[in-house]
């Protein structure tokens, strides 16, 4: 009897624990209380086209901790540029701002808004869930009022000349997540920003942050809107 409780004992103190995760003590700060799910991906400076995900979650002593493993995720094909998101966080003088098409993946925190892909309704998703299909578009033309938005040519009168499929060849938006950036629509600011399928390991995005389906589907059946998710995206502090 001494040596099963012995061994139960050790095996106890095998057994895996929590590994708490650390925001920065600004970016924990001006969180929402609601907020209780963070995607904390971070670079490891602005020109870098990798950066890792970790999931975390708030407890209920107000600490964060990290959920499952450290996801491999690419950024934008030219690293990191400040975004717009909410809550705004205050620009280092000098920084890379966002644009429209600068192939950035954008610095801030967002909103998760929704999830998206051409499945018609994939299992164990949470948050609202577009199917998207052939008359899906996202719009990055800075004139057209739809800027910024997914939107459905079936239900709306087009005034768009550059609209992006919601189903590439690809198959990069096989399954994603509308990111919240520039959530005011400010034409330049920068649009269709997503979690979604990577093309490869070694290959960056021109904008959003990508990474292997089974990654994605782990993070997205995580994910609920009841937490009111947010991804934070940061150079790693020194």
């Amino acid at each position: 009897m001494h040596r099963l409780l012995v061994m139960l004992l050790m095996l106890a103190s095998c057994a895996p624990m929590p590994v708490p995760a650390t925001l920065p003590p600004e970016i924990a700060a001006v969180l929402p209380v609601t907020c209780k799910q963070v995607l904390y991906v971070t670079a490891a400076d602005e020109q870098s086209t990798s950066a890792q995900l970790r999931m975390l979650q708030r407890t209920d002593a107000d600490t964060w901790t990290l959920v499952g493993e450290t996801i491999p995720v690419r950024i934008g094909r030219h690293g990191l540029a400040w975004g717009a998101g909410e809550p705004a966080l205050p620009v280092p003088a000098g920084a890379r701002i966002k644009k429209e098409g600068d192939g950035c993946a954008p610095i801030g925190i967002f909103r998760i808004t929704q999830a998206f892909g051409s499945e018609p309704s994939p299992k164990g998703i949470k948050l609202p869930y577009l199917h998207c299909t052939a008359h899906h578009f996202g719009i990055d033309d800075v004139r057209s009022r739809f800027y910024n938005q997914i939107v459905d040519d079936r239900e709306v009168t087009g005034d768009w000349t550059s609209p992006e499929t919601m189903i590439p060849s690809s198959g990069c938006y096989k399954l994603g997540a509308v990111i919240a950036h520039n959530p005011r629509h400010q034409p330049g600011l920068g649009s269709c920003i997503f979690l979604h399928v990577w093309q490869g390991e070694t290959i960056p995005s021109s904008g959003c942050t990508a990474m292997s389906e089974p990654h994605l589907r782990k993070v997205l059946t995580w994910l609920d809107p009841t937490a009111d998710p947010r991804l934070v995206q940061l150079v790693e502090p020194r």
